[in-house]
């Protein structure tokens, strides 16, 4: 028996025991988590769900948090000044081993939803796909006020300390706090925590950690 999921904008043919390597999740090592999204499932009978396959889902077991290949962004403007660059990237991937398939049943599991990592965590399993809105952290919310945005973000992110505004600190700048954000960085406490060497999604400066201590 084979399914088609759906996790991070993608789409996989998956069968019990395969190794699947998936956006980040937000779930640990040794953790079993469920995927809600089937599309397809085949074997003596094939179904297809409009779009999904209600009360189905693809159990798996989280081996690993690793990391994609590094690929290489370079970009030369040739008529002005020259100018060039270059930046590297490797995209944070959850490596998992599928454990189980099921056609019904899923709702009554109780096995944890598999969620992205920026996404609003503790869903029960079987609605993944009936977010309450205002509570996505992928929803679009319009303010002016960047303090604000921040703070619903962090919300919608479930963190536990109200997001404080990043950009006093010299350096950082609203598209920098914004990466910060996305990467799950809201208050001067995490970013005295960060490890500037292994953290990809902007390059922490020393000074910015040095500051976020004093105001921490």
């Amino acid at each position: 028996m084979f399914a088609v999921l759906k996790t991070g904008g993608k789409q996989y043919r998956v069968k019990s025991g395969d190794l699947l390597r998936v956006e980040k999740l937000a779930a640990d090592a040794g953790e079993k988590v469920q995927f809600n999204e089937v599309l397809m499932l085949g074997g003596d009978d094939l179904v297809v769900g409009a779009p999904l396959i209600e009360d189905a889902g693809v159990q798996a077991e989280v081996v690993d948090q690793i990391k994609g290949d590094k690929l290489i962004h370079y970009v030369k403007r040739r008529r002005k000044h020259s100018s060039q660059r270059k930046k590297g990237h490797r995209q944070q991937l959850t490596l998992l081993r599928v454990t189980d398939i099921l056609a019904n049943g899923a709702g009554k599991s109780g096995v944890k939803a598999a969620i992205g990592a920026g996404s609003v965590s503790g869903a029960p399993a079987g609605k993944a796909d009936k977010a309450t809105p205002g509570k996505t952290a992928g929803a679009a919310i319009k303010t002016t006020n960047k303090s604000e945005a921040a703070t619903l973000d962090a919300q919608a992110n479930n963190d536990s300390e109200a997001a404080q505004d990043l950009t006093a600190i010299t350096g950082i700048g609203p598209a920098a706090q914004k990466k910060l954000n996305e990467a799950g960085v809201f208050t001067y406490a995490q970013l005295a925590a960060v490890d500037a060497e292994n953290f990809d999604a902007v390059k922490v400066k020393p000074e910015w950690i040095e500051q976020a201590k004093e105001l921490a």
